[in-house]
């Protein structure tokens, strides 16, 4: 049995922590704020409460087996799971509304048909039977297993079949998934539909990789759910379980080094002239701020993945509106940007700045548990800002608000009050300077969009969470967890869940 120090009480962290104390080990968690679960706050005021990181799951799975091998509770035992249907709205620029349905590649095409025509339908269908290729392909590398020793063949190969494209005389396959979008597609909805995948990601089209593929695949295929109550219950859930298994919490603490001798960890550092032994160290945070935990960035060493540091952040508007929720209303509607280069070229161009007309995600869950009564209702509205950027004016909040009023008519009518999350509220949640958000671990594109892996050049420290293997999202966050565990359990010979 080992003492095992975890730095931070974010979901990563969390799923690590419970898997180690289920092993034996005992497990300490150190986090510098007054409360879990990282990204998953929430936000509550005169009867209404609202989500203020993800809030939706995708990929389930992940968390009901972090819940078998933890306990005896499944997880639905511990929290109520609602698949949403549809699993979106979209509303396109040229007016154009389109439902898609909830885990169902038939039901989408079809409703794509329905909407777009037989034609579109059809190159959609074709593009997500290429998108399970790729999901198949990476799968394993990219979420069930260590980052691999030679890493450089993910980085070099690009795992989309993509179909092959004549242009200028030339054939060539798209390498980006806005090449995907413009050749494979072929109509500029069906591109803003795969497009706005990567972005909610904080990714850019324009520069991601074609492999991108796999994050609307994994949408279509596995569905996306609620938890009711809010995907803060989620983290209340996977926090108690840590609770059974043993855990100790320590709120409040902030750790302030990490402590090493002849090559190994051997404890923390806390505020405050405190220490703890620990024969292990898993480290729940970013990359600046382990840098300054180790007292310097020689924490990987020369040929490994270096560390992603920036990156885009989110700008979330929360809305207590007067009047009901109508009956049939979607969970998830997305308002695409009038002038989708337009955007880009502001979020991702030289001088990044937010967008003057976002693309926003409106979320409007049927849950009388976020509202005081059922003649109120409970909306929330993201985009994606660059990380950093002073997302603080009501200019901003205004330009969501009337993407918003093509989803919810008469909204402005309806508004009690609004309260705004900005990238500093992030930073501020997730410790994360400057309020970036990892994105989840791709192949191909030179290795840039994987992550380091969760092992380090110092023996006994480990790192977890969005910004080591396999990088940012939900999913994410519990398979880091569980590949570290394994690696402390079973040692470098773990390959990972069979």
């Amino acid at each position: 049995m080992a003492r095992i120090a975890v730095i931070g009480a974010g979901m990563g962290a969390m799923a690590a922590a419970a898997r180690l104390a289920v092993a034996g080990h005992r497990v300490a968690v150190y986090e510098r704020t007054g409360t879990y679960g990282g990204a998953l706050r929430r936000v509550e005021r005169d009867g209404f409460s609202f989500d203020t990181g993800p809030g939706l799951l995708p990929l389930p799975a992940v968390w009901r087996d972090l819940f078998v091998k933890t306990g005896k509770e499944p997880l639905e035992s511990c929290v109520e799971l609602v698949q949403v249907d549809p699993s979106s709205r979209h509303v396109f620029a040229d007016g154009t509304e389109v439902p898609l349905p909830n885990a169902s590649r038939a039901g989408v095409v079809a409703a794509l048909g329905g909407a777009l025509g037989p034609a579109a339908a059809r190159r959609w269908g074709d593009f997500l039977v290429r998108a399970r290729e790729t999901w198949d392909r990476t799968r394993r590398p990219l979420l069930e297993e260590p980052l691999w020793p030679n890493w450089g063949v993910l980085a070099e190969r690009e795992p989309y079949p993509a179909v092959p494209h004549k242009r200028l005389l030339r054939t060539r396959r798209a390498g980006t998934l806005a090449e995907v979008g413009a050749w494979e597609l072929r109509d500029a909805r069906l591109a803003a539909l795969l497009e706005s995948h990567a972005l909610a990601h904080g990714l850019d089209p324009r520069t991601a990789p074609a492999n991108t593929a796999v994050l609307p695949y994994m949408e279509y295929a596995f569905g996306m759910w609620y938890v009711h109550g809010g995907l803060r219950e989620l983290a209340r859930a996977v926090y108690e379980r840590c609770l059974a298994r043993r855990v100790e919490f320590h709120f409040d603490t902030e750790v302030t080094g990490i402590v090493e001798k002849d090559g190994r960890v051997a404890g923390v550092e806390l505020a405050g002239d405190g220490a703890a032994e620990a024969e292990f160290v898993v480290a729940g945070v970013a990359p600046g701020v382990l840098d300054r935990l180790c007292g310097g960035p020689a924490v990987r060493g020369d040929g490994e993945v270096p560390p992603q540091r920036g990156g885009a952040s989110r700008l979330t508007v929360l809305l207590a509106l007067r009047g009901g929720r109508p009956e049939g209303t979607a969970h998830r509607t997305v308002v695409h940007a009038p002038d989708r280069e337009a955007e880009l070229e502001a979020l991702f161009g030289p001088a990044p700045r937010p967008p003057a007309r976002p693309t926003v995600t409106v979320l409007r869950p049927e849950d009388p548990a976020l509202v005081p009564d059922a003649d109120h209702e409970a909306v929330t509205l993201s985009s994606v800002v660059p990380a950093g950027c002073g997302a603080d004016g009501e200019d901003l909040v205004e330009r969501l608000v009337e993407a918003a009023e093509r989803a919810i008519p008469g909204l402005r009518d309806r508004l009690l009050w609004h309260e705004v999350r900005t990238p500093a509220d992030v930073a501020a949640a997730t410790g994360v300077a400057d309020g970036a958000i990892p994105v989840p671990a791709l192949a191909g594109a030179g290795g840039r969009l994987l992550h380091p892996s969760n092992g380090t050049r110092t023996g006994g420290l480990f790192t977890v969470g969005g910004w080591s293997h396999p990088g940012g999202g939900l999913p994410h966050a519990g398979m880091s967890g569980a590949l570290v565990a394994g690696l402390i359990v079973e040692g470098p010979e773990f390959r990972g869940s069979q």
